[in-house]
This record gives C-alpha cells, structure tokens and sequence, in this order.
C-alpha cells in the first residue's frame, strides 16, 4: 500500500489529542502517552544508526499510538483489566480503524506484543485474540515491536535492558528468544543509561 504522508500519517499533535480523547483518566494518559514517547526516542535512536531504508514519519507515528489500544482495558474506576492486557494491540487497531486513520498504522498495535504473536501461539495458548498472524509485516513494524521491549510501563516504570528482555522472552520458547536474538543484531541495542538518566527511570 503506497501512503501519501501529506494526509495519511498524523502529526505529533493530533496523535497526542487522540491519546487525550480516548485516555479514561489523566493518570492513564501519563502513564501510556510517556511510554509511546520514550519508544519512540528508542526507534529513532536505532533507525538513526542503523537506517535500512525505514520510513521515519511511519515509525515515529507508529511509536506513539502503538499502545493507544491500552485504554480500552481500564475499567470505570481506573483499573486496568490485566487478565485481558494481550488483547491491547487488536483493540489499538480497531480505535484506529474507528478513528479514520489508516490500516498501515492500525498494524503498529495489533503486531507489536511480545516478538509477535503467530495463529498457532494464539491457538494453543487459547489467547483471547482472533484466530489469526499477528506478528510484524514490515521493517517500520519490526522496529517499533523491537523499540518497545526496552520500555515497561510497570509501577515504577523501568528501562529492560537487552539481557533481561532476553531471559523473559526465553521462557515462551526457543524460537521467541531466536526471534528476538535476530532483532538484536539486525537494530543493534539503545543507549538505556542516557535514556534513564533523561527520564528517571531505572534499568532492569
């Protein structure tokens, strides 16, 4: 699909306003719209090192709405619906989708959990998610996917160094740790010691 930048990818602004609309609370809105800013300094800081022809206006706008889906998982009293959380990238999309804006960055939300989530792993884990291929389709998808395991919006939240992220995928299987053993390689790793000291977070 050819995108015409001019009217297809959303300014910084009108991404931001679409986090403040969907957002259930202000503390919601700090939590996900900080997030998607420090993956987004995380993708450009890789693509800026290792380019491979990537689009920049894509991923940046992939970055900042990949976790806008997160917002429909709070309940009426602030509370995040953890049991269902893997389901925030499909409800992403389809806000997106809702929203007018275009399939190409739907996909930023429904391809970037975990180092991506295949039909068969949502069939035999019984994930609550459509019977279908949910991992990255293009080199922008793949990039914003990696940008994002180095962020988590725990309480605090921290920087995940390559190592830890490492141990964790590990444990879903050897071909997940492969999987993201290749993006290492392919992106190379964030300077995580600038970015905490920049925001204040630690690293694990």
């Amino acid at each position: 699909m050819t995108i015409d930048h001019r009217t297809a990818v959303p300014t910084d602004e009108r991404i931001r306003s679409l986090h403040e609309r969907f957002a259930p609370t202000e503390e919601a809105f700090r939590l996900v719209w900080t997030h998607c800013r420090i993956v987004c300094e995380i993708a450009e800081d890789l693509l800026g090192r290792h380019d491979a022809g990537l689009d920049h206006a894509l991923v940046r706008a992939g970055s900042l709405l990949h976790d806008i889906g997160v917002y429909r998982l709070y309940d009426a009293h602030g509370r995040l619906d953890q049991r269902n959380y893997v389901r925030h990238g499909v409800l992403g999309h389809a806000l997106l989708r809702d929203a007018g804006l275009p399939e190409s960055l739907g996909g930023f939300c429904s391809r970037h959990t975990g180092v991506g989530i295949t039909r068969e792993d949502v069939l035999r884990q019984r994930l609550p998610l459509p019977v279908a291929d949910h991992t990255p389709r293009t080199g922008e998808e793949n990039l914003v996917m990696y940008a994002d395991k180095f962020h988590s919006k725990t309480t605090p939240p921290t920087f995940v160094s390559a190592a830890t992220y490492a141990v964790t995928v590990g444990r879903f299987g050897a071909d997940k740790a492969a999987r993201f053993t290749a993006l290492v390689e392919r992106f190379g790793e964030p300077d995580l010691a600038a970015l905490a000291r920049r925001h204040g977070h630690p690293v694990t």
